[in-house]
């Protein structure tokens, strides 16, 4: 019986020893990020008038410009005055190809009337908006006036696209 109960106490102070192994240990450690203002553009459409003739009535066409910016971040959106020699944001000008190019006049305003044109100048002819966090686009409203015709060509032009925030 003696046996039995030496047996008994023995495995009854490995069980005990067994629990005391199981003790833990914890801590904490910091998780940071900064967001940082940002804009990005995420593309910009070309603007095709196509094929056009005599020029007697306005030809209208728009394109678009997607911009992403962080929530809440104000932004501007510019346009330049493009590559023409002489142009400036209110007489903008495709050139042609062909030798002695001519120029064919045009504008981009923000407004579907056209009646506001788009510039450069922050504060005074950009199109302001506040960002979402996710693609926000913009419609460019592009208009040859009814003007002289110039000699038949493929005209181009490049316009720079600016966000300011």
């Amino acid at each position: 019986m003696r046996k039995y109960c030496l047996i008994a106490a023995a495995s009854a102070a490995a069980s005990m020893s067994t629990g005391a192994f199981a003790a833990t240990a914890t801590t904490t450690f910091g998780v940071s990020a900064t967001v940082a203002a940002e804009c990005v553009i995420n593309s910009a459409s070309a603007l095709a008038f196509g094929t056009i003739g005599a020029l007697a009535a306005n030809v209208d066409q728009t394109s678009a410009i997607n911009v992403k910016c962080t929530n809440t971040t104000p932004f501007n959106i510019g346009l330049n005055a493009g590559t023409a020699t002489g142009a400036t944001v209110t007489t903008r000008a495709m050139t042609g190809a062909g030798a002695s190019p001519a120029t064919l006049s045009y504008s981009l305003y923000s407004d579907s009337g056209r009646t506001t044109n788009w510039g450069n100048t922050v504060g005074t002819d950009t199109v302001a908006s506040t960002g979402t966090g996710s693609s926000q686009s913009f419609t460019v409203y592009g208009r040859i006036p009814a003007q002289t015709a110039p000699k038949p060509d493929t005209y181009n032009d490049t316009i720079t696209v600016t966000v300011t925030y």
